[in-house]
Order: structure tokens, then C-alpha cells, then sequence
């Protein structure tokens, strides 16, 4: 019978596979210097790149990437929303999937993308790298654009926000995790440039420009790769027709701004409409507001600027035409135009309630079955704790220098494995000791009113809920359960929103909400119709989010923040799906080539000096 099942599972694959291609890429991780704001920086990129390389591929084909890195530090690349079916080995969380790449050692990733088609990305997963370490991953429908849901765009367009940092990455992760939070990015970035919002001694520093032309329809592919903020983008004069989330279809939804956090991705269509001219593409952080704690946090803007085609095709009938000079761009105009640069009115910087209305907006466009029967029910506190200092029992709260702030879930803040062997190396060889693990409980130890802003500033109140803990902790769950989990945000030391990561998985985004979750009134709002499709959740500001999986893909997969300082404080947990009773349900064993010693390829280290040896 398990032979016969092989032999069914083996030509389905082929059949899924005929006239899929391989794509296959060279990832060089190294450093270089990079001017900016009259000061050169040494940065780790790919390929010389930043942002890195995009992947682009069909839905069905397979990737092969092999990374060389000749960097000064251990890397991995995760593939950010790739569902890695069967695959969990090719994930690329260090130590929890694989062992990191060395210095002056290679691998090779291989996956296959497989039933999901729009924007995902790829980063390092080594705390803090992948502010340099990105790119995008395009995946395009097997029968090309004109099998799109909507009509097909004249040009796709990825476009990054990120950060631009001048300090040392790595010790930023190093003094985070050890109580150390005076850090911050230098300046806000798209598709790598900062933009004339900044300066070098009076001279303004370049920005990303996208030439349209009048008329067309343009699919921009929105990544949020910042580390710390949540963003909005808007085009003065313009709106913008959200057809995807996530690499998943969305009913069309018309705004004139994208809220998008740490790790989502927003696929929109854009129609060159307006009078021609120069319009500001601008990113703004958002934060929330006092007594929250308020961090330097940067606006980034670029240009949409319309260029002649030649033709009347416009609501106006009267194209521009457009030289370049030099540097300085001058306009021949037949027709109105727009001399100076329009900006857009962009909300305010404390204003978390649009993001709230444009994630709740969101749904699927194609109506996905929602399972009904849930098998399993969490509700997961997701907020800020303390331990004491050199392991002390009892220490003073608040702010002393005697604790270390954390980042919790349901009071536990994840304990990075300390065991030699990859968690899902032990896992798969049933080798590793469950006593080095803790299980993330159902719910937090004690229920109090989560988004009372009296909590933000130290105080009796707040000191009383910071004691914590530390300890790699799981998850298990049986082959397809159904799994319903509820993210509350809290207002402990922080009112910060949390973009939580599943990977290896989809989550419906059944409800979310301001204020405490009440099941008993809660519930009765879950969109179990369409709601939309997500790999990143972002849990609002002093709220709740209530998401549904299917736990079907073998392995074992990391949940976190992708927040870095969330991270890098502990936001996270392992969830491990176990194998079912047949071939489809069950993790095939890793590739022949899969390092199985730190030493990869050769051998050369045992597991005890790579243990002493890794940087993240």
C-alpha cells in the first residue's frame, strides 16, 4: 500500500511539474561601502546589490539558489511566504532549521513554488542582516498576466521600503538582546535610495523615480523590508486599486494610501491619470502615540513622473514631453502640466486607526473554504516582560538596571536552541530532549484589562506584570489540525501593533479588533466567508487579531514578530507539525546535500566548535 501511495504521489508531482522551469541564481553575500549622508558604510549585501537580486519564476517552477558567502558572518536566507511544501529543510531559520552558512562556505537552496502566484520576498534570518540582505520574489501565473484577475498592467514594479542604518548590524542585535535599546536606523529608503527629504552638506541625496506614461495601468509590488516601522504610501493624485496581500488574491479595494508592516507584501494597481507632472511617492512611519516611548523614525519620498508616449490617450488629451538635461529634467509641454512636484497629504504619524481600517478592508477575493471544526484554540498575549540580571530570582522592577527587558508570548520569551543539532534535525531523527524545551501554553497565566495605557509608563501597576521567562519553546501539533489563535496586543512598557510571521503556513484573518477580545461577543464577527489570506498578521495597536490554519505541512516552522527588536527581545515560538500516515503528509528526509555538520560541504568543524563559532 505505502508503495502504491509513492507511486501515485511521484507521478502527480511530475504531472504538476510538466513545463515548469528551473530558475537558478548565484547569491554572493559580502560587504561593501556605501555612501550616504556624507558618510561611507560598511554594509552586507547581495551581490553588491541593495535592494538584492528579485527572483522571478512561474507558478509550478523550481528555484535553485546557491549562496556563497564570503561575508564575516553566518548566514541564512529565508524565503518569506514560499509555503515550502514538504520542505521544510530549505526555510532557512538558523539553528531551528538548518545550521547558518559560514564564512567561505557555500549552499544551495532548493524549492519548489508551487499553487501560490503575486509578491513574496526573501531576507537574511540572522537578527538585524536583513536590513541590507533582501530582494523581492515574484511569482507569475502559470498562463501568463492575461490570466490575472483584474486587467493586465503595462508594467510591474517592485517597489522596497527599508532602512538605511550606519552602525554595526550585528552588535545592534548583541546589545538588544542584552537590555540595550538606543538604536536607530539613519534614514527610510525606496528600492534602496533615501530620497531629497535628506541631505548630504546641503546637497540632496538621490531618489527613486518611476517614469509613466499616460494612461497605463501599473502594478506596483509593495515590501515592507524596514525593521522597525509600519508604513503608509501614498502618490499625490493618484489611488491605488489593492488586488493582492501577501502573495493572495483580494477583492479589488480602492485608496489613496497602503498601510504595510515589517514582512507583509501589497500588490496595487495604479492608473496614470492625472494631469502630467511630477508627483512624491512617499513613505511615512507611523508610531503610537505618548505615553508610548517615541523613536526617531524617517519619511522617505520618490517621484512618479510622467513622460511622453506620444499620445492623446488621456483624460485631458494633452501628453507632456519630457528631455533629460544633465540632471535637472525640464519639460516641453504641448498640453497642461504640472511644473513643481505635487506631495501628497500623508496621515498623521500617530495615526494607527487607518492602518486598522485598511487591513480590515481586506478580503478574498476568491472564496477559499474556511474549515469549520477547530480542533485547537490559543490565545497568545503578545507584549513586553523582564528577567533579572545574572540570573538572579528576585530583582527591583521598573526602571532598574537590575532586569532585562524582554519580548513575550504569554510570558515566555524565546530562548534561541543552545543544542548543537538543528531543532528540526533532532526533530526528524528523534534525537534531541524535550527537556531543553518549554510548550507554549494555551493562554497567559494571568488575564488583566491588556490595553490599559496606564501599563506604558514604569509603575506599581506595569512592575507587577513584568516578571517573565526565558526557554526555547514549542508547539506540537497532530498532522491537519485546525488550529484558531487569537494575538492580543498589550500595553505593557509599549502600545505597539505586532506583525506576526507563520512560516510554512497561510492563516485566515477571520476578525481583528481594538481593545480586549471578548470571545463572547468576538466571534460572532469572524468572516468565515472570505476573509483574506495572509503569511504576515499585523496584530493593530492596542488590539487583537483572531487567525485559523490548517497545521498540514510537515516540520517544524518558527512564528515570530517581524519586528527585529520583537525578535531580537524574544517574540517568537517553534511550532512543529507532526507527520501523518502517508507520503503527502510526512517530511521527506533532507537533501543528499544537506549540511547534517557545521562544517558543510567538508566537514571541517565538529558541532561543538560550530556551536562556539556562530554569529547572529
Amino acid at each position: 500500500m505505502a508503495t502504491a501511495v509513492a507511486i501515485i504521489f511521484f507521478l502527480s508531482a511530475m504531472a504538476l511539474s510538466a513545463g515548469a522551469a528551473l530558475v537558478e541564481h548565484t547569491f554572493v553575500v559580502s560587504q561593501v561601502n556605501m555612501t550616504h549622508l556624507c558618510k561611507e558604510t560598511l554594509v552586507t549585501v547581495v551581490n553588491g546589490q541593495l535592494p538584492g537580486p528579485a527572483i522571478e519564476v512561474t507558478e509550478g517552477d523550481s528555484v535553485s539558489v546557491l549562496l556563497v558567502n564570503k561575508s564575516p558572518f553566518n548566514i541564512t536566507i529565508h524565503w518569506h511566504g514560499v509555503k515550502q511544501w514538504l520542505n521544510c529543510w530549505a526555510d532557512g531559520v538558523p539553528m531551528v532549521t538548518q545550521r547558518p552558512i559560514m564564512p567561505n562556505h557555500n549552499f544551495t537552496y532548493r524549492f519548489d513554488v508551487v499553487g501560490q502566484e503575486g509578491t513574496l520576498w526573501w531576507h537574511a534570518h540572522v537578527p538585524f542582516l536583513r536590513a541590507t540582505v533582501h530582494g523581492a520574489l515574484i511569482i507569475r501565473p502559470r498562463h501568463g498576466a492575461s490570466s490575472y484577475p483584474f486587467p493586465k498592467p503595462h508594467m510591474e514594479v517592485p517597489i522596497i521600503i527599508g532602512d538605511w542604518w550606519e552602525l554595526d548590524l550585528p552588535q545592534v542585535d548583541w546589545s538588544m538582546k542584552h537590555g540595550s535599546f538606543d538604536f536607530f536606523a539613519s534614514g527610510s529608503t525606496i528600492n534602496g535610495k533615501l530620497g531629497d527629504l535628506f541631505n548630504c552638506s546641503g546637497v540632496k541625496e538621490d531618489g527613486y523615480v518611476l517614469d509613466v506614461v499616460p494612461g497605463k495601468t501599473y502594478m506596483l509590488r509593495v515590501i515592507n523590508a524596514g525593521l522597525f516601522s509600519e508604513f503608509y504610501l501614498k502618490i499625490a493624485g493618484h489611488k491605488f486599486t489593492v488586488v493582492a496581500a501577501d502573495a493572495n488574491y483580494v477583492s479589488p479595494y480602492t485608496t489613496d494610501v497602503i498601510a504595510i508592516a515589517p514582512g507583509e507584501t501589497v500588490d496595487a494597481l495604479v492608473v496614470a491619470d492625472a494631469t502630467p507632472g511630477r508627483y512624491y511617492l512617499v513613505a511615512l512611519p507611523n508610531q503610537a502615540p505618548l505615553p508610548d516611548t517615541q523613536t526617531p523614525e524617517f519619511t522617505t519620498r520618490g517621484m512618479v513622473q510622467y513622460r511622453d508616449n506620444h499620445s492623446s490617450d488621456i483624460a485631458n488629451g494633452a501628453p507632456a514631453v519630457w528631455s533629460r538635461r544633465g540632471t535637472k529634467e525640464e519639460e516641453k509641454v504641448e498640453g497642461p502640466t504640472i511644473d513643481v512636484p505635487v506631495a501628497p497629504e500623508m496621515p498623521d504619524h500617530h495615526d494607527t486607526i487607518t492602518s486598522f481600517y485598511f487591513h480590515s478592508n481586506l478580503t478574498s477575493l476568491h472564496h477559499r473554504k474556511v474549515p469549520q471544526h477547530v480542533d485547537e484554540h490559543m490565545f497568545i498575549v503578545l507584549g513586553l516582560g523582564s528577567i533579572c540580571r545574572n540570573g538572579k530570582q528576585s530583582c527591583k522592577r521598573g526602571d532598574k538596571n537590575e532586569t532585562i527587558v524582554l519580548a513575550t508570548m504569554n510570558n515566555i520569551s524565546f530562548q534561541h536552541p543552545m543544542a548543537a543539532t538543528p531543532m528540526l534535525e533532532a526533530h526528524y531523527y528523534h534525537t534531541g530532549s524535550d527537556d531543553a524545551m518549554q510548550e507554549l501554553p494555551d493562554e497567559p497565566p494571568r488575564l488583566f484589562n491588556f490595553t490599559d495605557t496606564a501599563l506604558i509608563p514604569f509603575g506599581p501597576k506595569e512592575m507587577s506584570l513584568e516578571p517573565s521567562s526565558k526557554a526555547t519553546v514549542v508547539r506540537r501539533f497532530r498532522q491537519g489540525a485546525v488550529v484558531d489563535m487569537v494575538f492580543q496586543s498589550t500595553a505593557i512598557l509599549q502600545g505597539d501593533s505586532n506583525p506576526m510571521h507563520l512560516h510554512g503556513h497561510d492563516m485566515f484573518l477571520l476578525a481583528e479588533g481594538l481593545g480586549n477580545y471578548d470571545a463572547a461577543k468576538d466571534v460572532a464577527r469572524y468572516n468565515l466567508v472570505n476573509p483574506p489570506v495572509k503569511n504576515t498578521v499585523l496584530v493593530p495597536n492596542l488590539g487583537w487579531a483572531a487567525v485559523r490554519f490548517v497545521a498540514k505541512n510537515p516540520g517544524v516552522w518558527f512564528m515570530h514578530c517581524h519586528y527585529e527588536f520583537h525578535l531580537a527581545m524574544g517574540m517568537a515560538a517553534v511550532f512543529i507539525v507532526e507527520d501523518g500516515t502517508t507520503v503527502d503528509t510526512s517530511l521527506p528526509p533532507p537533501p543528499a546535500d544537506f549540511p547534517l555538520c557545521c562544517g558543510c560541504d567538508d566537514n571541517i568543524l565538529s558541532d561543538e566548535l560550530c556551536l562556539q563559532t556562530k554569529k547572529w
